[in-house]
């Protein structure tokens, strides 16, 4: 059964356009002004009454009254020392908090975006999996996330390239608000975002991945996979005991037989745990003949987990002992550590 989220105030970015088509028809307005909004909120980023010009004011009055374009409040804004990562702190409508973060490259702006407040993963060794799970985000949540962004990137010419669905939360978890969203933002008379700059993260939820490779959608798939052997595995994810390896590997399987998409795991290499060629070799013969990449990234600290990232030459054994046996492998950058803002550092008091 899907989890609902809280009830919230009516919040805009929850319709879908044939909805906002139907709310209109049902104020007796003209077919025209819904997309002449869906274009203001998604192309030009509008969210105040005196943007939209185009709008009769009585109109907008009482679209504002019905709807809120802001159920999320920044809070606090951390930066990185180089500049080149900000993470936001937002508080949502019912006084919960959650954080996403921009990072800027040479020639690309990504953002990691929240699907939940909390988690109930529980990963050892993630922030976000320490503190608990209490609630889903709606859709519309998620997708002013990224409008919050844009309108910052918009202030100097640049715009969003990239969408990691790798923030706080397990996005499969919350499969239909996450992927709605998605949609919202992929509609081609909106956002028009493409679905394959989007990238979602899971721990390995089985049936869920079975769904997205069902429904051929054709966003990357990044799975945190981080040991190759069950008991090991357990020990960090407890999802594993549920979802063992073998039967994560066949769902990834079949989500490239059907989407044709590559598959990437996520692997960060914690010293004398999970950085031993052994374990490089045990996902080696897991991952063999599937189209996959690992992506390994020293482990970063989270105040309850004692665990410490792997030394320099050991983060390049084991990339160099998956090449060595035909996994292509990257060393990721780590990004924003310092204002914890690196993947699995992601968490709030409440």
């Amino acid at each position: 059964m899907r989890e609902k989220p809280v009830p919230l105030p009516n919040l805009i970015y929850n319709l879908t356009l044939s909805e906002l088509d139907q709310l209109l028809k049902a104020w007796k307005e003209p077919g025209y002004r819904s997309s002449q909004i869906w274009k203001g909120i998604y192309q030009s980023l509008w969210n105040s009454p005196e943007l939209f010009s185009n709008i009769p004011k009585k109109l907008l009055n009482k679209l504002f009254s019905e709807y809120s374009f802001c159920s999320l409040t920044p809070t606090n804004s951390l930066s990185s020392k180089d500049g080149e990562t900000v993470k936001t702190r937002f508080k949502t409508a019912d006084n919960h908090a959650i954080e996403a973060v921009l990072m800027r490259y040479m020639k690309r702006h990504t953002l990691c975006i929240s699907t939940q407040v909390g988690c109930a993963m529980g990963c050892t060794f993630c922030a976000t999996g320490q503190m608990g799970f209490l609630r889903h985000l709606a859709s519309g949540e998620i997708v002013e996330q990224v409008l919050y962004y844009a309108r910052i990137l918009a202030k100097t010419n640049h715009k969003v390239t990239n969408i990691v669905i790798m923030g706080m939360g397990e996005p499969l978890h919350n499969y239909e608000d996450t992927l709605e969203a998605v949609d919202r933002l992929n509609h081609p008379d909106g956002f028009n975002f493409g679905a394959r700059r989007f990238t979602i993260s899971t721990v390995g939820l089985v049936p869920a991945i079975k769904r997205l490779a069902a429904e051929q959608r054709q966003v990357n798939l990044a799975v945190s996979l981080h040991a190759a052997d069950d008991d090991l595995r357990s020990s960090m994810l407890p999802i594993n005991k549920r979802y063992p390896l073998n039967e994560l590997f066949d769902a990834c399987r079949e989500y490239v037989d059907k989407t044709h998409r590559r598959v990437t795991f996520e692997w960060a290499l914690i010293a004398g745990i999970n950085d031993g060629l052994d374990q490089a070799r045990l996902l080696a013969k897991l991952a063999n003949g599937l189209n996959c990449h690992v992506n390994v990234i020293p482990l970063n600290p989270t105040q309850n987990f004692a665990g410490r990232p792997s030394s320099r030459d050991k983060v390049l054994a084991f990339k160099q002992e998956l090449e060595s046996l035909g996994i292509p492998c990257t060393i990721r950058i780590r990004r924003g550590i310092e204002i914890q803002a690196g993947c699995g550092q992601l968490a709030t008091d409440k």
